[in-house]
C-alpha cells in the first residue's frame, strides 16, 4: 500500500515518475503480468485514461496483497504442522509430550526386553563360576565383585549408553546399525576413505547380531527347562528334546509379525518383571551385606587381584548380562526413545537389578547353591515358576 501512495504521488509529476514508481513496485516483490500490464498502461497513457490504469494497478495489488497473505497463513498452518509431526516422531508434540499408550510400554516388554530380561537365568550363575575359578563353593569376595560387574555393566552400558545416548540417534525414526550407518553416510563413502571403515564395522555389527540371534535360543530356552531337573532329576533326559519342541513351535508363529508378537508376550514378561523383583527382594532382605556390591570399587578390587584369566572369563560371563540391550535401539521404529526408556527405566532396569543382588545374597548365605535362580524359588512355586520361565524365554527367543 505504501508503494501504491508513492505511485500515486509521483503519477502527477511527469511520465519519469511513472517509471520510477514501477521500479519501486517491482523492488517490492515479484508481480502477476496482470499488474504490469495495469502500470505499462500508466506509464504510456495520458489524463483519465493514466487515472483509470492507477485504479487497475491498484485494485490488482489489493488482490496480489490478499492472496499473500492467504498463502502466508496456509505456511504457517503447514509449519506449524511439520513441527508437530517432527516432535510426535521424537516422542512428543509441537506442545509437549506425546500421551503414552500403555499397549506401546507392554509390546516394548514383548519384543525389546525379552532377551536381556532372561539373562538372570544364567548370567550370575556363570560370572560367579568364572570368578570362583570353577571351584565347588563360591568365594564372597567373588561373589560381590561379579554382581557388583554385573550392576555397573547394566548401568554404563544399558541405562546410559543406550537409553540416554544411543536412543537419541535415531535415523529418522528408526533404529538399528543399518540405520546408524545411514545417518554417517558411510553408504557414499570413499573407497580407503574413514567413512569407508565404518562400513565394515558396521557389518561386523551386523554379523555379531547374528550370532546373538543364534546363541539366545540356545541358551535361555535350555536354562529354562533345566529347571525341571532341580524338581524333578529323572527328567533329565527330555530337557533337549523339549527345548526342540519349545523352538519349533515357536518360529511356527514368528512369522506373524512383531505386533502379534508383542500383544503375546508383553504381559508374560510384566508377570515375569514382577515375580523377579519379589524373588530378589526376598534374597537380599536375608543378607543384607550384599548391599555392599553397590560400590564399584568392589568390582575393580577384585578384577585387579584376581588374575588376567580370572578376569577375563569373569568379564565375558557378565557380559551376558547385557545382552540383549542392542534391541532398545533396533526396534526403536516400532515403538519410539520414550517407551523404550520408561519401560527400562521404570520396571526391567530396577527389576533385573534386584533379582541380581537376591541371587548374590543367596549364594552369601550358601556357598554350595549350584543354581542360585531356582534355588530362589520356594519349593511349591517351582513348576509354576519353570512354566512362567519357558515362556519368558520363548520371548527372548524371538526378540
Amino acid at each position: 500500500i505504501k508503494v501504491l501512495n508513492g505511485l500515486i504521488e509521483t503519477t502527477l509529476d511527469s511520465a519519469d515518475g511513472y517509471r520510477e514508481a514501477a521500479g519501486m513496485l517491482a523492488d517490492a516483490a515479484g508481480r502477476p503480468l496482470a499488474s504490469w500490464q495495469a502500470l505499462r498502461d500508466a506509464v504510456t497513457g495520458t489524463g483519465s485514461d493514466a487515472e483509470t490504469a492507477l485504479a487497475d494497478a491498484a485494485s490488482s495489488a489489493d488482490a496480489l496483497n490478499t492472496e499473500l497473505e492467504d498463502t502466508a497463513a496456509a505456511a504457517g498452518s503447514a509449519g506449524a504442522a511439520a513441527r508437530e509431526a517432527g516432535a510426535a516422531d521424537a516422542g512428543g508434540t509441537a506442545h509437549g509430550p506425546m500421551a503414552l499408550k500403555p499397549a506401546l510400554l507392554l509390546g516394548a516388554l514383548g519384543v525389546v526386553y525379552g532377551d536381556i530380561g532372561t539373562s538372570p537365568l544364567y548370567a550370575f550363575k556363570e560370572a560367579v563360576k568364572a570368578a570362583s575359578g570353577g571351584a565347588a563353593t563360591a568365594d564372597p569376595l567373588a561373589v560381590t565383585g561379579a554382581v557388583s560387574l554385573i550392576l555397573w555393566a547394566l548401568i554404563l552400558i544399558v541405562s546410559l549408553k543406550y537409553a540416554v545416548l544411543i536412543l537419541r540417534a535415531d535415523n529418522r525414526g528408526e533404529g538399528g546399525i543399518v540405520a546408524m550407518l545411514a545417518l554417517l553416510g558411510a553408504r557414499h563413502a570413499r573407497p580407503r576413505s574413514p567413512q569407508a571403515l565404518l562400513l565394515v564395522v558396521g557389518l561386523l555389527g551386523a554379523a555379531l547380531l547374528y550370532g546373538d540371534g543364534a546363541i539366545t535360543p540356545a541358551i535361555s530356552v535350555l536354562s529354562a527347562v533345566e529347571g525341571l531337573k532341580v524338581d524333578a532329576p529323572a527328567l533329565s533326559p527330555f530337557v533337549v528334546p523339549i527345548t526342540v519342541v519349545i523352538l519349533m513351535g515357536l518360529f511356527m508363529v514368528q512369522s506373524r509379525g512383531v505386533a502379534f508378537i508383542g500383544r503375546i508376550f508383553g504381559p508374560v514378561m510384566l508377570l515375569w518383571f514382577g515375580v523377579l523383583a519379589l524373588l530378589g527382594s526376598g534374597g537380599s532382605l536375608h543378607e543384607p551385606k550384599i548391599l555392599a556390591a553397590l560400590n564399584p570399587l568392589r568390582a575393580v578390587d577384585f578384577l585387579t587381584h584376581a588374575g588376567w584369566h580370572v578376569s577375563f572369563a569373569m568379564l565375558g560371563a557378565a557380559f551376558l548380562a547385557v545382552t540383549g540391550g542392542e534391541a532398545m535401539y533396533a526396534d526403536l521404529g516400532h515403538f519410539g526413545r520414550r517407551p523404550i526408556q520408561i519401560a527400562w527405566l521404570g520396571l526391567v532396569g530396577p527389576c533385573l537389578v534386584l533379582n541380581y543382588f537376591g541371587q548374590a545374597a543367596l549364594v552369601l548365605s550358601k556357598p554350595d547353591t549350584t543354581d542360585p535362580f531356582f534355588q530362589l524359588v520356594p519349593e511349591w512355586g517351582l513348576l509354576p515358576m519353570v512354566l512362567l520361565t519357558t515362556a519368558a524365554t520363548v520371548t527372548a527367543s524371538q526378540a
